[in-house]
């Protein structure tokens, strides 16, 4: 096994780098495409709004279901049918002429998502225990790295051939990402004998698991957090002194620079969870994230407030694999597929959610007080975490049953 652990975080590593990279190629000029593509011209940013969140929307209604499959019939499955799947609906984009047409298919974009999940879940059941933290931890860096390298990318095949074309070679980076889940992803840790369960047997299972529930909200409450900033740090930016026109690098520059500290800190902050324990680890990423927000309401310099939020970055890289991490501590093999997508129902709706409020609130107050009530969410939720540990308060609870059925026989 030893070697297929390995062979399937490497491949996976790529798989999910692919897909991050396709999905960030294009993100980034929905409304240009809208306007100079699709012939919006009037409420551009409502267009905007809907074609971005819908996607998001229809991802967390149907994240449940693909993981009560995956948990049946193997997350590989879930792998190859989400792939080819966003790579088809890509390569349509590029013959759409009509605004409608283009946010029917944003929704089966997102009724057909799960790559992510899915990889993230077979890492953890396809991997050794003691393995297990250094690999989500080196999971979470393929997302960031997509997610520097997408824009970039998008960028250059923009300036080159056109917005337009932009789909195609999303398209084509996600069929390469459905390819080498295909024919290199090996699963071994599956039972297909037991019958698959519904939804509504899966949510109930998950409420009646208290600690899972306590690490879905902690998921939506930091992902919120990560949201909330995302249609504001150009406009912070340009109040930090930067000029309109290097306004878009700055920005650029600053959202890469907790991408590159996470791609840094991630596996060693896995690692250290493996020995340490993921609550201690979250907790301190939770501190140092609410930390950082704090800190960025006084950093009113361009190149500080770059330096600072890659510092933030260095600490919240410990956050997400620990959660991932967490989640693997507090399920049983047989409901992890299913847990997996419940957390990336939480972080869609945040991530939907997110950018909706913090446009709000940076409409009524300073952006720079939007840093101090991250701040303190983050801190409140660190000591909420600190308090409760619900991997250690499930594997207690666990002992406790195990016992008072053996106490019975």
């Amino acid at each position: 096994m030893d070697f297929s652990w390995k062979r399937n975080l490497v491949v996976l590593w790529v798989g999910v780098f692919f897909c991050s990279t396709a999905y960030s190629i294009a993100i980034p000029f929905l409304p240009i495409f809208l306007h100079s593509s699709l012939g919006v011209n009037e409420h551009l940013e409502a267009w905007s709004g809907i074609s971005f969140g819908i996607t998001f929307l229809a991802s967390a209604l149907i994240s449940p279901y693909w993981g009560s499959l995956a948990d049946k019939y193997g997350r590989k499955p879930m792998l190859i049918r989400s792939g080819y799947s966003l790579a088809v609906l890509y390569f349509l984009t590029y013959f759409i002429n009509d605004p409608y047409l283009f946010v029917v298919l944003r929704i089966f974009q997102g009724l057909l998502a799960g790559f992510v999940p899915a990889s993230i879940a077979l890492v953890a059941t396809n991997t050794p225990e003691k393995h297990v933290g250094y690999a989500l931890g080196v999971m979470a860096t393929s997302g960031a790295t997509g997610g520097i390298i997408g824009p970039l990318v998008g960028g250059v095949v923009s300036h080159m051939w056109g917005n337009r074309e932009a789909f195609l070679f999303s398209g084509a980076v996600v069929l390469i990402a459905a390819l080498i889940a295909t024919f290199l992803v090996r699963e071994t840790n599956l039972n297909r004998s037991g019958t698959r369960s519904n939804v509504r047997e899966d949510l109930r299972s998950a409420i009646a698991n208290k600690s899972l529930m306590s690490i879905l909200g902690l998921s939506l409450i930091v992902t919120m957090s990560v949201m909330l900033l995302e249609p504001l740090l150009t406009v912070y930016v340009l109040q930090l002194g930067a000029s309109q026109k290097d306004a878009s690098l700055s920005a650029g520059i600053i959202f890469a620079a907790v991408g590159i500290a996470t791609v840094i800190a991630a596996p060693r902050w896995g690692k250290l969870g493996t020995k340490v324990g993921y609550s201690k680890i979250l907790f301190i990423g939770l501190i140092g994230g609410a930390v950082g927000n704090l800190l960025q309401f006084f950093f009113t310099n361009l190149y500080g407030f770059g330096v600072l939020r890659f510092g933030y970055g260095l600490f919240f890289a410990a956050v997400y694999p620990s959660i991932n991490a967490m989640i693997v501590k507090v399920t049983d093999p047989e409901f992890r597929g299913r847990a997996f997508s419940l957390n990336q129902s939480s972080t869609q709706i945040a991530t939907m959610l997110g950018p909706v409020i913090g446009g709000f609130l940076g409409g009524v107050i300073p952006i720079r007080v939007i840093f101090i009530i991250n701040g303190i969410a983050l801190l409140a939720t660190a000591i909420m975490i600190r308090s409760k540990r619900p991997d250690e308060a499930y594997q207690k609870q666990k002992q406790q049953a195990t016992e008072a059925k053996l106490a019975t026989k």
